[in-house]
């Protein structure tokens, strides 16, 4: 079996909106999208965290720094076939202050670390859903505030960008899911459905995976 490593944050997790649960596996995009390759000769290997951000420490929890993690996840499950890149929501926080443009410093960073790791490993570089437009609410999520939201609506550009540069697949969420209702921020079960139809499709759209393997 070959390996499709999906590193992300709190919505490749499957976080529950407004909850402290996560999604069972057959709801999750990650167990939709391997239930979906493992018949192709692929697993999904799911590294979703919640808080997880590309380059930043969050100081009130540990181990949330995805550059410190990723290369020793590569390792780990080496060999990794293709990883699925989605994260930055969390890059937007008010606390680390960051444009889309150093957002995309670190995604480029955690790309370098990919390719480092293994040269021919595949990667489908994944923008994020946007923001609700009051996700800095008290009642949902105050880490976030205005500028957060049109931070997350201009990470798409940014990561197109980088996909061409580093010669890697692309797809927006945001193009095919909304944040829930209910707290802004993650996707509802429809999302995650949706979502994992669009990377299903992504990945077979390019060849990514043959049955049977190469």
């Amino acid at each position: 079996m070959k390996t499709i490593m999906c590193f992300g944050d709190s919505n490749t997790y499957g976080y529950i909106p407004k909850t402290a649960d996560r999604y069972d596996e057959d709801v999750r995009w990650t167990g939709i999208l391997n239930h979906r390759v493992k018949d192709l000769g692929y697993r999904v290997v799911e590294e979703g965290l919640v808080g997880r951000t590309t380059v930043f420490p969050d100081n009130l929890r540990p181990g949330r720094k995805g550059s410190e993690f990723l290369p020793v996840l590569m390792e780990s499950h080496y060999p990794v076939d293709t990883v699925v890149l989605m994260l930055g929501t969390n890059d937007c926080k008010t606390v680390y202050g960051a444009s889309p443009e150093v957002i995309g410093k670190g995604i480029e960073k955690l790309l370098r670390q990919i390719k480092a790791a293994n040269e021919s490993t595949k990667i489908l570089l994944v923008s994020p859903i946007y923001l609700g437009e009051n996700v800095w609410r008290e009642e949902f999520d105050p880490e976030f505030d205005e500028k957060s939201v049109e931070t997350s609506k201009r990470l798409k550009d940014v990561y197109i960008r980088l996909a061409t540069e580093y010669g890697c697949d692309f797809l927006a969420a945001s193009d095919v899911a909304d944040p829930s209702a209910a707290d802004q921020e993650h996707l509802t079960e429809e999302g995650h459905k949706a979502l994992a139809e669009a990377i299903f499709t992504a990945l077979q759209s390019r060849k990514i995976y043959q049955k049977g393997g190469r």
